[in-house]
């Protein structure tokens, strides 16, 4: 019988394998015929505007950040709820905590005007003089 690490290193080659194969194999059997149309950027069907390199304003950052920051929470969250009687008072008072923490974070971010797209952020007070 083979070791249970050698069946993992085994599912393991096959995959890297397979995706190889497939990619090597793909490259091989598509048609290939460049095209100046198929080379341009592609916009919703209509001709590009402008540049294609448009700087995202940092706010757009910002919110998806914190949206990924209360998406984990989420997840630590759904598995305590599920245990939290046999976990005990220790688990409450833990998790009241990590939502204090994450609380305070998100009324920050409200004051900064991250989660306002209409409103401009806040300007530093501090003169650069």
């Amino acid at each position: 019988m083979m070791p249970d690490y050698a069946v993992l290193f085994a599912f393991a080659l096959v995959a890297v394998g397979f995706s190889a194969v497939t990619l090597v194999a793909a490259q091989l059997l598509r048609p290939s015929v460049p095209d100046a149309v198929k080379q341009s950027t592609y916009e919703c069907g209509m001709d590009a505007v402008g540049s294609t390199e448009v700087k995202t304003n940092i706010r757009f950052y910002v919110f998806a950040l914190l949206f990924v920051i209360f998406d984990v929470e989420a997840l630590f969250v759904l598995p305590w709820a599920v245990t939290v009687k046999e976990l005990g008072p220790v688990a409450l008072v833990e998790m009241l905590v990590f939502l204090v923490i994450l609380f305070t974070g998100l009324v920050y971010a409200w004051g900064k005007g991250a989660l306002a797209w209409d409103v401009p952020p806040k300007k530093s007070t501090v003169s650069g003089a």
